[in-house]
């Protein structure tokens, strides 16, 4: 159905996108270094998930929402920007405790994963993106488009936990060192409730 040739330019402009600067990479840097390997690589994980959601509302053309919806991208975009301010206020509300490692904690994991998930769920430009990029590599004439949106969104999605799966171990590595100096954990905690509300901000200026 899909030619290995599409495949080929498929998977570098892929790798070309997903390796760019840009909100999840620096979420999954600041998890990585605050909570360890496994918590980068958790975090990693529930970012790729999310772009499942993203892949089949594009496959089955609800993404087209957020395009031509202004209140369905407004609701999203603040529900975005809304949830990232309230990781900050978290964080604030601690902003003394030390950050504690928790890797091998289970809960922690979960709570990890779900929050990589929701930030990348309640971006509607992740929708639209999917929604731009995606038919770019599809042959409507090689049978059903929704089927190899699938399939080349499982392709972004594998290429996503391998990029920043790595981002997130080699953050954690950092972190691992970084986090026995004291007062350390104070600047991790300055600088991940920087990230959010810079994130939030970019959020809420974001254009349909």
């Amino acid at each position: 159905m899909i030619s290995t040739a599409t495949v080929l330019m498929f998977i570098p402009a892929s790798l070309l996108l997903i390796i760019a600067p840009g909100p999840d990479i620096l979420f999954v840097i600041t998890q990585g270094i605050s909570s360890g390997r496994k918590a980068g690589f958790t975090t990693a994980l529930g970012l790729a998930a999310g772009n499942s959601v993203h892949t089949l509302l594009a496959a089955f053309g609800i993404a087209v929402i957020f395009k031509n919806s202004a209140a369905a991208f407004t609701i999203f975009k603040f529900l975005g920007a809304g949830y990232l301010i309230f990781l900050s206020v978290k964080i604030l509300l601690h902003f003394n405790d030390s950050v504690v490692i928790e890797s091998d904690v289970q809960t922690r994991k979960k709570n990890l994963f779900l929050r990589g998930f929701i930030m990348n769920v309640v971006n509607p430009k992740v929708a639209l993106f999917f929604m731009a990029f995606l038919p770019q590599f599809v042959d409507y004439s090689a049978g059903s488009a929704s089927v190899q949106f699938l399939i080349f969104g499982g392709i972004f999605i594998s290429l996503v936990v391998l990029v920043f799966g790595t981002i997130g171990l080699s953050a954690g590595l950092i972190g691992d060192f970084f986090m026995k100096r004291p007062g350390f954990s104070k600047i991790i905690n300055i600088i991940s409730v920087s990230v959010f509300i810079l994130l939030a901000l970019k959020i809420i200026l974001m254009r349909q």
